[in-house]
């Protein structure tokens, strides 16, 4: 646990909808007051040539809030962190831009700086802030008797403690089960997010597989194994005419979202990642934009299914490799020829 490179940060909900109207409003209050003490951080921070990651006095005191003194460091080092990406963010851009003129690579530096321009350096405009707080403002007790699961006392207050009761779901249990509960949190208004340090596995397979998403089969391996119907006989297919029948934002469509969520995790239960080094897939993005789709194809979530594809590799540690799905369909692996007719349905010959 004490190597970091074999330890990965997992995150998981409780709701607050157990507290009290008071104890909800006390929450909301706090959050509205960190925001705006927050937004006021980036302001100032934003102006400096190099931004500290734990603001000094001379920084806080610049802020009037009714915060205690606490909650205002905090606030600043969440704002020194958010400014500190955005700024990182353009230098790593612009340094591998000049990396490729040097290399010689013009049409990629080209594309690269045509990115940078689309993109314009500017200070970032908050629309939310979920406060991340550490021990310093919690106290967890999951040793109470009562008919909740815990309590979690949260110093929201000077020299107060806003009491919530909590109820752990299985996503929770899972996590505490395989890992170590770690004692900060993010506060939401409806929300409480806990977070779990969970070991990797070790990994001795030395065999890769290319990954194909697909629309019906949610996945296809190159060593020819392959998603399939559950139990029930649901596959994407099925599952997205479901979606398209039903009203947005009714209850249906809110079961049906739930039914295609667990169908794609338990898909991905069936591919044995301890045999694995190394998974290749296509890169896909913006797969949608600027074409049309109809309502059924419009409910294929290709970024839940690449989510959980990635949180299952690092778990297991397994290398996810994309690569640029132009042609990949049409290339023999052994020998590099490219032809159209290579490709005859889903076969490849």
């Amino acid at each position: 646990m004490n190597d970091d490179d074999n330890v990965i940060i997992r995150s998981t909900k409780c709701s607050v909808k157990f507290a009290n109207k008071n104890k909800q409003n006390d929450i909301v209050v706090f959050i509205n007051e960190y925001f705006r003490v927050c937004k006021l951080f980036v302001d100032i921070l934003w102006e400096m040539e190099k931004v500290p990651s734990l603001a000094p006095k001379e920084i806080t005191d610049q802020v009037d809030s009714w915060l205690y003194a606490r909650a205002v460091q905090c606030a600043a080092k969440q704002a020194s962190g958010i400014v500190r990406g955005t700024k990182q963010k353009q230098k790593r851009r612009l340094y591998q831009y000049e990396k490729m003129l040097t290399d010689g690579w013009t049409r990629k530096a080209k594309k690269l700086k045509r990115t940078i321009e689309n993109n314009s350096y500017s200070k970032p405009n908050l629309k939310k802030v979920d406060p991340e707080l550490d021990s310093r403002f919690i106290k967890m007790d999951f040793d109470n008797q009562t008919s909740f699961d815990g309590w979690i006392n949260l110093g929201l207050f000077d020299r107060s403690w806003t009491k919530i009761p909590v109820k752990k779901t299985k996503h929770f249990n899972k996590l505490l089960e395989n890992g170590r509960l770690k004692s900060g949190i993010r506060l939401n208004k409806k929300s409480l997010t806990f977070m779990f340090a969970m070991e990797t596995k070790d990994n001795k397979s030395e065999k890769t597989v290319g990954l194909d998403v697909g629309i019906t089969n949610l996945f296809t391996l190159s060593d020819g194994n392959a998603s399939q119907d559950n139990k029930d006989g649901w596959n994407l297919t099925k599952i997205g005419a479901r979606l398209a029948r039903r009203k947005k934002d009714s209850v249906g469509f809110r079961k049906a979202q739930e039914l295609r969520t667990n169908y794609v995790g338990w898909s991905l239960n069936q591919i044995n990642f301890n045999e694995l080094k190394a998974i290749k897939c296509e890169k896909i993005k913006n797969l949608r934009k600027g074409c049309w789709t109809n309502r059924k194809m419009s409910h294929w979530t290709y970024q839940e299914i690449f989510d959980k594809l990635e949180n299952k590799c690092e778990s297991n540690n397994v290398c996810l490799i994309k690569v640029m799905p132009a042609y990949t369909s049409q290339r023999c692996s052994r020998c590099g020829w490219v032809r159209k007719n290579n490709r005859k349905g889903k076969l490849f010959e």
